[in-house]
């Protein structure tokens, strides 16, 4: 019985005992909150129903509880129940129903945690979507890991799921790229407001490589050329480093397609038609006021070009005309403006403005030895994906990047993450996926099984703790989601790997040598068994391996 099932259960109960007394059942709370006690000695969980209704059903809390206890312990999954205090009510599991925890967890293999709660949902997931003017840099790395991850856990909550990269190929940024690929290609010094960096003139050289007259070319034609092949060589960099990070977007939409296509014509339009969009000084304004934004915004500057926000005006219908329920950007911390801005551009084109959510990442720094890393080898002044990869490896990368709220800033000790260890809670997590996969070795090789296991044997306070610690599983994955938090899941698994090594080093698992298998070594392995299924299903949400061997 996982924390759910008792929370499903209690909620029954009470609604029963409410409606027998024709009290109002409306002040029951959507999910019954259940709870491990801070002293296991109080029992496996905890509720504090009682005292959260009772005052709304004219009710003493301890009169409410004594009922609810009473309901409880009918039931055979229930070996204790009782009150403390003012109206708590502490629950103990029978052995049998704590153990169907583990062999639902065996049952279920790959799939357990997962759960229907986005089921029929489009979910549209923008992250990273760097612009195409230099390698990765270190702030949207955050985004590419906690993205990812955001789009695997939302897709175990049955989302189907578009992982979206905004190609911003259209404005003044690909200008100043222009200009610094054709002064790297003259062997002039970095225009004013150009890019530096190695990289730029390796893209230059590459450019005189394939096109070698383009520097004899008209101003516009070699203008255009450095243009088009340089963009395309950069995005071709980034989407090979991050399909090496582990991360692929199923659409690359192109900003300039929106333009070329027609897309920011018919979406200015259409606000023109219904009142959204209205004239002042020579220029067209957004009533972005109406819909929570604290300015209006110039859609159509006073020259007649469009302003940046008609793209993104355009891009949100775009969104939902494709069919998406929902529409996720995950953006830098320089983009609180954005959260306001692009509701409001969703709800004047006649969207649900809930609909739109912007998710904001908060910057990210590199330590070693105490001493603040801020140059990259290859870009210049700015640290990239490939640098944090080079100096900690992909999956320290990405554990360092999501086991952290994306609401605080992050430092990252490199000295730390690099260190084969388990002060490095990757390295603790993989070792104690990499332990059970040693102990399911043994175990086949002295004939130990996990088939028909006698889990109602698992009665210890270690085995007890290591299972209600796996059946808490499919709540944690499910608040990641609803919260889009994923590093709930490293967390999570942090505290499952701790518990797993408090449990193997205190029970003994296979026979001692000489021994005959006995039932407690089936049951302790199947236990096992689910841990390491646990570890590798969490481990996979995150976007890390679950090694075998360390």
């Amino acid at each position: 019985m996982t924390p759910s099932d008792l929370s499903h259960l209690i909620n029954t109960e009470a609604h029963k005992i409410l409606a027998d007394r024709q009290l109002d059942v409306t002040a029951l709370p959507e999910q019954v909150v259940v709870e491990r006690p801070r002293n296991p000695e109080h029992g496996d969980y905890a509720t504090n129903l009682a005292l959260q209704i009772a005052k709304k059903v004219g009710m003493n809390p301890r009169e409410l509880a004594g009922l609810l206890v009473d309901a409880l312990s009918a039931h055979d999954e229930i070996a204790t129940v009782d009150i403390a205090g003012p109206g708590f009510i502490n629950i103990r599991l029978a052995a049998a129903a704590q153990g169907q925890i583990v062999a639902d967890i065996l049952a279920a293999g790959t799939t357990y945690g997962h759960n229907s709660l986005y089921s029929g949902e489009r979910i549209n997931l923008e992250f990273v979507s760097a612009n195409p003017t230099g390698p990765v840099h270190l702030g949207s790395t955050r985004w590419a890991a906690v993205g990812d991850s955001l789009g695997r856990i939302l897709a175990a909550c049955g989302a189907d799921v578009t992982r979206e990269y905004y190609f911003n190929d259209h404005g003044r940024q690909i200008d100043r790229f222009t200009n610094s690929l054709i002064a790297a290609a003259k062997g002039q010094p970095v225009p004013e407001d150009g890019y530096g960096g190695d990289y730029i003139s390796e893209i230059a050289a590459n450019i005189v490589a394939q096109e070698p007259g383009v520097l004899q070319q008209s101003e516009p034609d070699m203008r255009e050329t450095f243009r088009a092949l340089g963009v395309e060589l950069m995005f071709d960099h980034i989407k090979a480093t991050l399909h090496e990070f582990g991360v692929d977007f199923d659409v690359y939409f192109h900003e300039n397609s929106l333009f070329e296509s027609g897309a920011v014509d018919r979406a200015v339009d259409k606000l023109k038609e219904n009142g959204n969009l209205y004239f002042s000084n020579g220029a067209w304004w957004l009533r972005s006021t109406n819909y929570g934004d604290d300015k209006d915004r110039v859609v159509i500057k006073s020259d007649g070009d469009a302003a940046y926000i008609a793209g993104d005006i355009a891009y949100v219908a775009n969104k939902f005309e494709r069919g998406h329920t929902r529409s996720i950007y995950m953006l830098g911390a320089d983009h609180h403006g954005y959260i306001s801005r692009l509701r409001a551009a969703a709800a004047a084109m006649g969207y649900n403005p809930n609909n739109v959510e912007v998710l904001i990442g908060q910057l990210v720094n590199l330590v070693r030895d105490g001493e603040a890393v801020r140059m990259s080898k290859r870009a210049g002044t700015i640290i990239t994906l490939d640098d944090l990869v080079e100096a900690i490896g992909i999956d320290a990368a990405r554990y360092s990047l999501v086991r952290s709220s994306v609401d605080s800033t992050l430092d990252i000790d490199l000295t730390l993450w690099a260190n084969q260890s388990n002060e490095n809670p990757v390295y603790y997590v993989q070792y104690a996926h990499a332990r059970l996969c040693s102990l399911a070795k043994k175990a086949a090789a002295v004939g130990v099984t996990v088939d028909n296991p006698d889990l109602s044997l698992l009665t210890e306070d270690h085995e007890g703790t290591l299972i209600r610690t796996l059946g808490e599983y499919p709540t944690v994955v499910k608040a990641a989601a609803e919260l889009r938090e994923p590093h709930r899941i490293a967390r999570y698994i942090e505290e499952l790997a701790g518990t797993f090594h408090r449990f193997y080093d205190t029970c003994q698992i296979l026979p001692k040598a000489g021994e005959q298998a006995q039932p407690i070594h089936t049951a302790r392995l199947a236990l096992a068994t689910a841990t390491r299924q646990v570890i590798a299903n969490a481990l996979g949400l995150l976007g890390v391996t679950a090694p075998e061997q360390m």
